[in-house]
């Protein structure tokens, strides 16, 4: 275990935890834990990062930590936000971290219920896009093409067979007043928006791409390649929508194409090359789409009417 020189310079999401080598959603924590620092009290969701964090009688977490089930940290959060509201305190953060699993799909009703109620609560996603604590099951962040336990491939199936949600416009669209999407391989636009959204008075929402090796089937020595190639192929994207604006953080000038990233994975080893055009045209669309959202979209030839 290797400690900072300054005692109070160590990291507040230790060293020493079980992630696996490489593992993305553990980087995560670390960059968020260390941004947000110690004024903050954390409500973790089940999963990987609850497993691998708090395992009786050793804890990774140096900050305030509450252990939820994987369908209410919302509520819990809202509780100890009431909790504090209470006592006057106005400075302490209170943080959900959850994964896509807990935030997607199982937890998704308490957590846009926290949402429509407007509590101060930040909510941190990490989304590996699967369920890996439980065997790498799809999640709905699991996008096209993947092959999962529950996505199988085979003579009919040919991995997943819908698109991911697009979670940050369904958190954008309760009226947040904030919503962005970050990723581990850009720390300083994920600090940026991280210290963005805990001084906002109300329920704000990031998401960081962070990618798992075991789960997506790569090395874990290139888990920050893999994440910086998700954006450089216009396949995860960094944006945030404040008050209902849309604004691109990082727009690629010579985007990679799609298949660099996919063939780095052996979840999407099984791909054709008509899967390979779908995904690239996807990722074309949603690009085209989020530069309008931002305007920035190169304006459109004006349409004589016909006669």
């Amino acid at each position: 275990m290797v400690f900072m020189s300054n005692q109070s310079e160590m990291h507040l999401y230790a060293p020493g935890h079980s992630g696996c080598p490489g593992c993305g959603p553990s980087n995560a924590l670390i960059q968020v834990c260390d941004t947000l620092g110690k004024d903050i009290i954390v409500v973790n969701a089940t999963g990987c990062m609850e497993i691998t964090s708090s395992q009786y009688p050793q804890t990774a977490w140096r900050v305030p930590y509450i252990h939820s089930l994987f369908e209410n940290a919302p509520a819990v959060a809202s509780g100890v936000a009431a909790a504090l509201r209470a006592q006057g305190n106005n400075h302490t953060k209170v943080v959900v971290i959850a994964g896509d699993g807990a935030t997607y799909d199982i937890g998704f009703g308490s957590f846009s219920g926290m949402m429509d109620r407007g509590e101060n609560v930040l909510y941190v996603c990490y989304d590996n896009q699967l369920y890996a604590n439980t065997g790498v099951q799809k999640s709905g962040a699991t996008p096209y093409g993947a092959e999962t336990t529950t996505t199988i491939v085979g003579k009919v199936h040919k991995g997943k067979e819908t698109e991911r949600k697009q979670i940050v416009e369904i958190a954008a669209a309760h009226g947040i007043p904030y919503a962005a999407s970050a990723s581990i391989a850009y720390y300083a636009d994920l600090q940026m928006k991280l210290r963005k959204a805990k001084a906002i008075n109300g329920t704000t929402f990031v998401t960081i791409d962070a990618p798992c090796c075991l789960g997506a089937g790569f090395d874990g020595g290139i888990t920050f390649k893999v994440a910086k190639l998700a954006v450089q192929s216009r396949l995860w994207f960094l944006f945030e929508v404040e008050n209902g604006k849309y604004k691109l953080n990082f727009n690629p000038a010579n985007p990679k194409p799609v298949r660099e990233y996919l063939e780095l994975q052996k979840r999407f080893k099984h791909l054709s090359e008509e899967q390979f055009d779908h995904i690239q045209r996807q990722a074309n669309l949603t690009y085209e789409v989020l530069l309008e959202k931002s305007g920035m979209a190169s304006p459109k030839p004006e349409q004589k009417p016909s006669q």
